[in-house]
């Protein structure tokens, strides 16, 4: 496999891309294509170019040829890839056209072009996890979702940038996305290239992983589809860890159905991951646009207090829309979660620590300032001194999971889904200067795991979704919650939703030296 550095990849391979791409839309499948122009074909949906794939309107060799001339032409300015897999990509078109042109059909993401977070291990190819200290890692095997992805025919064009470790702020040695809505707005994180490509026409779908809301928010600031299962449902061997007691992995994606597609294809037990549940996987895929019989939970002061106003206001509109798909919408109350929610920093600062002791705190000055002083956690590093106050605060912020998990357990024994938003705020103003600073995340406040982390805490489903634009033009986000094991039904709801509103399908004006 290639392992090719973004900038380089971006200065040599554009004019080859274009060369293969004019090329290829010379023949007479590229002909019948055309009914989707190549500068519009990049923004379909992953469901939509699997259709022109199968019934061999665009083969796969063409399709991303025109997502590597894409790439090498806008990220420069939106830095959504941190690895560029060239000719990887390549021969994976060039054999799954070979296998559609026998018949063989692996199934909806034969021949997509997706992107995957770099946290996932890539066999040949260099995984980072947004740390300098792994420049040089270079893993003897896939992630299994990464295989699976392959397995079902899916085309891996590259493996995307994040915060560092998945954490808030990034290393000065890497580099940072961009928000495609706003160059000067938040991007989310920590799977901020994996929303950054999606939004930007970059990939078909992509990977993202959820530790506090690392699915959520670049699903929100980025104004794309992110789905985060049920902990366990997707296998996570092979996927750097931050805590893993609270990581999962899941797609994001342009809508509801691509999310559930991937979701089929990387779901199910995996003996390499013990942690994995053996529950047989169903199809996510929605079926109908009504929702007769779907109990919705709404607590109207959970959705506003402390809440952004246009955020809080476009969540409470969605739940009428959800109420004319036919859902029954209940009102329930959503206990205060705050000082449990506030344990989670605890958690996931221990949790990381025992993640990076092979780096940390032996090579503690590679490290970024934000994570640096994250993992310290007010501690000397390298010492004992705290050791038993820090396991006993562990135990105690353990014991506030657990409580806070009952009481979300009681909300949901009228109720199949909760809506509320998917984060308290709008993206907030940010430079690349200020995101590798120790207050790269500052602006969110006390408040910014309200919606994420008591569902990281039990593990629960959540779908994330765009249901509007501030008076400035930057996304809002709907968060569907299920129960475990049920992302069935929050994808039917959140795919009516889709019907009725059509949010989903707006493009980001991409205005920073870019064009959509």
């Amino acid at each position: 496999m290639n392992n090719t550095d973004r900038r380089t990849f971006l200065h040599t391979t554009a004019g080859l891309a274009a060369t293969t791409a004019c090329g290829s839309f010379g023949n007479k499948q590229a002909t019948a294509a055309h009914a989707v122009s190549e500068s519009e074909i990049p923004f379909q949906t992953l469901t939509g170019v699997a259709a022109l794939l199968r019934t061999r309107k665009l083969s796969s060799s063409e399709l991303t040829a025109i997502m590597l001339k894409r790439i090498a032409a806008l990220d420069d300015t939106w830095n959504a890839y941190a690895t560029v897999m060239t000719e990887s990509a390549q021969a994976s078109a060039k054999a799954a056209d070979q296998e559609l042109a026998t018949g063989k059909y692996r199934g909806p993401l034969h021949g997509v072009p997706i992107g995957v977070k770099d946290l996932c291990y890539t066999r040949g190819v260099r995984t980072m996890g947004g740390c300098s200290v792994l420049r040089d890692f270079v893993p003897k095997y896939d992630a299994t979702v990464v295989k699976r992805l392959r397995t079902a025919g899916a085309v891996v064009l590259g493996k995307l940038n994040l915060t560092e470790g998945a954490m808030a702020g990034y290393n000065r040695a890497l580099e940072v996305p961009v928000n495609p809505w706003n160059a000067g707005a938040w991007p989310g994180g920590s799977s901020s290239g994996s929303g950054v490509a999606t939004s930007a026409g970059l990939a078909f779908g992509t990977l993202g992983s959820d530790t506090g809301g690392s699915i959520r928010f670049p699903s929100a600031a980025c104004g794309v589809v992110g789905l985060k299962p049920t902990w366990g449902r997707v296998s996570r061997y092979g996927v750097l860890a931050l805590a893993d007691s609270l990581d999962h992995v899941g797609p994001m994606t342009r809508s509801v159905s691509d999310a559930a597609v991937m979701l089929k294809v990387i779901a199910g037990h995996d003996t390499n991951d013990p942690t994995s549940l053996p529950d047989k996987v169903p199809d996510y895929m929605p079926t109908t646009g009504r929702l007769k019989g779907v109990r919705v939970g709404v607590d109207e002061k959970f959705i506003t207090q402390g809440v952004d106003p246009e955020t809080a206001s476009a969540v409470l509109a969605s739940i009428d829309v959800l109420a004319d798909c036919g859902a029954t919408i209940r009102k329930v109350t959503v206990p205060d979660l705050s000082e449990h929610v506030g344990h989670w920093n605890t958690l996931c600062q221990i949790e990381a620590r025992l993640a990076h002791r092979e780096f940390y705190p032996t090579r503690r000055k590679e490290y970024g300032i934000w994570f640096r002083n994250f993992l310290d956690g007010g501690a000397t590093p390298g010492t004992q001194a705290n050791e038993n106050v820090r396991a006993e605060d562990y135990a105690r912020s353990h014991q506030h999971r657990l409580i806070c998990n009952g009481k979300v357990r009681g909300v949901f024994r009228s109720i199949d889904v909760l809506a509320c938003p998917s984060q308290p705020f709008l993206p907030f103003p940010v430079t690349p200067e200020s995101q590798y600073g120790p207050d790269a995340v500052a602006a969110v406040g006390d408040n910014w795991g309200k919606f994420t982390v008591p569902f990281d805490y039990n593990g629960a489903p959540t779908l994330s979704l765009p249901c509007g634009f501030s008076a400035s033009g930057l996304p809002l986000s709907l968060q569907l919650v299920g129960r475990h094991l049920d992302e069935r039904t929050i994808c039917q709801v959140g795919f009516c939703f889709e019907q009725k509103t059509q949010w989903h399908t707006r493009r980001p004006p991409m205005k920073s030296g870019g064009a959509s």
